[in-house]
């Protein structure tokens, strides 16, 4: 299975049966902390649990609907970052992510987003990716304002998290923004003006 590097001491990895194992004792050493904002951490009691997620997600894959891929952070198991299921009649899709806590403040979830951002614009040419946050979660909501999403709104009351209502911030990024930005910071490195970039 596939793996990709995106940074000097972490890298996405494809998630496959055998990791669920890992994957579940990182929820469960940060249930704590990600129990506040995502709703699947209370019914995930078991790497049975994970295991049977990890079924969905390859199957997704097959389908070409998406993928959940690992985060490994200097060899081991530390957190995942996927996409929901792509809508390919308005080519647009969402992406979620969690990390473990001792990784926070690194740098690894938005190198994270960045990577899975090229594959879904490069690669695979979608118009529209959205990230929700919990708008109390400053640590999360931070990651697509540093990308250059566009924050377009609030849903209130967007999701019941341990039964308690949470509002969630939506953001956005267009291809075509995300294709400026390539440019930008090309022109930036290089010093000079590259050509501009195809639409």
């Amino acid at each position: 299975m596939f793996h990709c590097p995106i940074a000097a001491h972490a890298e996405l990895r494809l998630l496959e049966e055998r990791h669920a194992e890992e994957i579940f004792e990182v929820v469960d050493r940060n249930r704590g902390r990600l129990r506040e904002w995502l709703p699947w951490v209370d019914p995930t009691r078991s790497s049975e649990d994970v295991r049977a997620f990890i079924r969905a997600s390859l199957e997704q894959f097959a389908r070409n609907e998406g993928f959940a891929a690992g985060i490994w952070v200097e060899g081991a198991p530390s957190g995942c970052i996927g996409i929901h299921r792509i809508d390919w009649a308005n080519r647009a899709v969402s992406i979620g992510y969690w990390l473990a806590g001792e990784h926070q403040g690194k740098g690894i979830v938005t190198a994270a987003c960045r990577a899975v951002l090229r594959h879904l614009f490069g690669e695979l040419n979608l118009d529209r990716v959205e990230i929700r946050c919990g708008t109390g979660n400053a640590r999360s909501c931070a990651i697509p304002e540093r990308l250059g999403f566009t924050r377009e709104g609030v849903i209130r009351h967007g999701q019941l998290v341990n039964g308690r209502p949470i509002d969630l911030a939506v953001y956005g990024l267009l291809r075509e923004e995300w294709l400026i930005a390539i440019w930008l910071d090309a022109r930036s490195r290089a010093g000079s003006t590259p050509a501009a970039p195809a639409s």
